[in-house]
């Protein structure tokens, strides 16, 4: 039988193997250091809105940058099923809860988060964060506050616009307001703005709880309002939804309503933020915090693609025709 030999190198490294096996018993190897998980909470005043419009998109998009739930993240939700007087108490809860990050939507959820923390970070998503007092600018919102805003100058006249080439002729239109919500007075200026270059009359309906939906779509039928357009408000408005698409088709109401949700629950048109785009941008504030980022110098940012949605549906039930250059703009259509 032919017996092989081991050339030098081999030799040299079957020496260093045997060795380091003969050591093993005397020796600590040093551990392998867990992977930190982060602690993620959430504020939102519906719960609604907590598990279907805002929530799961923004957790999709840290998925893609890596963060996934049970493994490097953990997530505290705090939903206030519409009564804004829960909020502070539950930012309270998620302080207590120790979260690395709390991540609100609307103004009245940030300014609870704000009132029960100075040193966790807050990702907002407001509709005027500066005008709100949340932030100090745009640029540098100074702070624990950063995020993002679907604040657009020109996006109130330009659904004023969409809403009187819809309803061609339209002389007079109503708008559903909250004055409780601390961004209806920017919205309101700019509306009356659009308006008066417009020759449009408007109507103004205020509505400060659900009750209060009914009278205000009847009021715009008795003074003869040719369409309704619905300002931003997560107080009401959004939690009321389907509320609101179901009193405009009974009422054969043409309505612009806040935002592609809200079609799909049976509103007639929407124009707005892509929430989708905004999302990611959000998840990627947080993914900048969560790896060191300050927020104080991190921008607040804004919207740069926009939806205009259509229902068909809707369209139909309250016999309005759609023209068609109204649906060659829309990036979507519901039949």
């Amino acid at each position: 039988m032919e017996v092989g030999f081991l050339n030098r190198r081999q030799f040299i490294q079957g020496g260093v193997a045997l060795a380091c096996l003969s050591l093993l018993a005397g020796c600590e190897l040093p551990a392998q250091q867990p992977a930190r998980v982060h602690r993620l909470g959430f504020l939102v005043v519906d719960s609604t809105e907590a598990t279907t419009v805002f929530i799961r998109p923004v957790m999709d998009a840290l998925a893609e940058l890596g963060y996934v739930e049970g493994r490097n993240l953990t997530v505290e939700t705090r939903a206030a099923d519409g009564r804004e007087e829960r909020l502070p108490a539950l930012a309270a809860e998620l302080v207590k809860a120790k979260v690395d990050v709390i991540v609100t939507q609307g103004t009245p959820a940030s300014r609870a988060a704000q009132g029960a923390t100075a040193t966790v970070p807050i990702v907002t998503a407001t509709t005027d964060p500066v005008g709100t007092g949340l932030v100090q600018s745009l640029a540098r919102p100074g702070g624990n506050i950063t995020g993002t805003t679907n604040y657009n100058p020109d996006l109130t006249g330009k659904k004023l616009q969409l809403l009187r080439e819809i309803v061609p002729g339209a002389a007079r239109v109503a708008f559903l307001t909250n004055p409780n919500n601390p961004t209806y007075a920017v919205q309101e200026k700019e509306l009356e703005a659009a308006a008066a270059a417009l020759g449009v009359a408007l109507q103004r309906l205020e509505v400060r709880a659900p009750a209060e939906l009914e009278p205000a779509f009847r009021t715009a039928a008795e003074k003869r309002a040719d369409a309704l357009m619905v300002l931003a408000d997560s107080l009401v408005f959004i939690p009321q939804r389907e509320r609101i698409a179901r009193l405009a088709i009974d009422g054969r109401m043409p309505t612009m309503v806040i935002d592609r949700p809200s079609v799909e629950a049976g509103g007639l048109v929407a124009y707005g933020e892509n929430r989708a785009a905004l999302q990611r941008t959000r998840a990627a504030i947080i993914d900048k915090i969560l790896k060191g980022a300050n927020p104080a110098d991190l921008p607040i940012a804004g919207p740069t693609q926009f939806d205009l949605v259509v229902n068909l549906k809707t369209a139909r039930a309250i016999g309005l025709p759609i023209p068609e250059s109204v649906l060659q703009q829309a990036t979507e259509v519901i039949q």
